[in-house]
């Protein structure tokens, strides 16, 4: 392992040391060790390039495109819901084939490359880093491809933004998803997080696949919140099993 690989991994758990701390965590949790990290080669693979648009089929009607790479492609294209608004589209990240999924309500006012950039970023990294997981294993997306003027999802076309998030989901199908925020957890589980934290929400998909969806706070709120952090960890730790809802 390389000198650069070693310094990755102390950033990572000095990271999720801190986070710890903020959260008040003050004793192990549970006799046993689990897998929470995965293999280097799986924390260091590049995020999937996002397809194209000249890629994408364009639906009919309402329809959404039923094959992942041309609704990536779609999703940030001129039939998209958003396109009028200013502003560029930031496109989900992460493996296509990912374990765990994030949604979020939409992008930050800095964020120019990525979902989450600046602070609300590093603190997403570090409650990413406190359950052995990072922005390269893990698939990110947001009810909205751009930025709102007001900075929250319109009201007006909040149910189709909840049916595009929805049918993301659903072309993924991760085994867990973690939604982050009011608006995220209205369009995927039609419900606030203060209503929906707490417990495992499980989705069926036509594969045969289920996905299991935790609800908590957006890594926003908890900035301006601190004393949330508490709430935020316990959501993490139903995320990866270790407490049961």
């Amino acid at each position: 392992m390389g000198a650069d690989q070693n310094l990755d991994w102390t950033k990572a758990a000095a990271s999720a040391l801190d986070w710890w701390h903020d959260a008040g965590v003050d004793v192990v949790v549970g006799d046993e060790g689990f897998a929470w990290l995965d293999s280097a080669a799986q924390q260091l693979a590049a995020r999937q390039a996002v397809p194209s648009a000249a890629a994408a089929v364009a639906p009919a009607g309402d329809a959404l495109p039923g094959e992942a790479a041309a609704f990536a492609a779609w999703r940030v294209g001129e039939a998209a819901p958003e396109a009028r608004w200013g502003g560029g589209a930031i496109a989900a990240s992460g493996p296509a084939d990912a374990e765990l999924m994030v949604f979020v309500d939409c992008p930050e006012r800095d964020d120019r490359e990525l979902l989450m950039e600046g602070e609300v970023g590093r603190l997403f990294e570090r409650m990413l880093a406190a359950i052995g997981r990072t922005r390269a294993d893990t698939a990110l997306a947001s009810v909205c491809v751009r930025r709102p003027t007001t900075g929250r999802v319109p009201r007006d076309i909040e149910a189709r933004l909840g049916e595009i998030a929805r049918h993301h989901v659903a072309l993924a199908a991760p085994k867990r998803l973690l939604v982050m925020g009011d608006a995220a957890s209205r369009a995927i589980l039609t419900m606030n997080v203060a209503d929906a934290r707490g417990r495992f929400h499980t989705l069926n998909h036509k594969n045969g696949r289920v996905t299991q969806v935790v609800a908590s706070h957006h890594p926003r709120f908890l900035l301006d919140r601190p004393t949330a952090k508490a709430e935020a960890w316990k959501d993490l730790l139903l995320l990866t099993g270790e407490v049961e809802s």
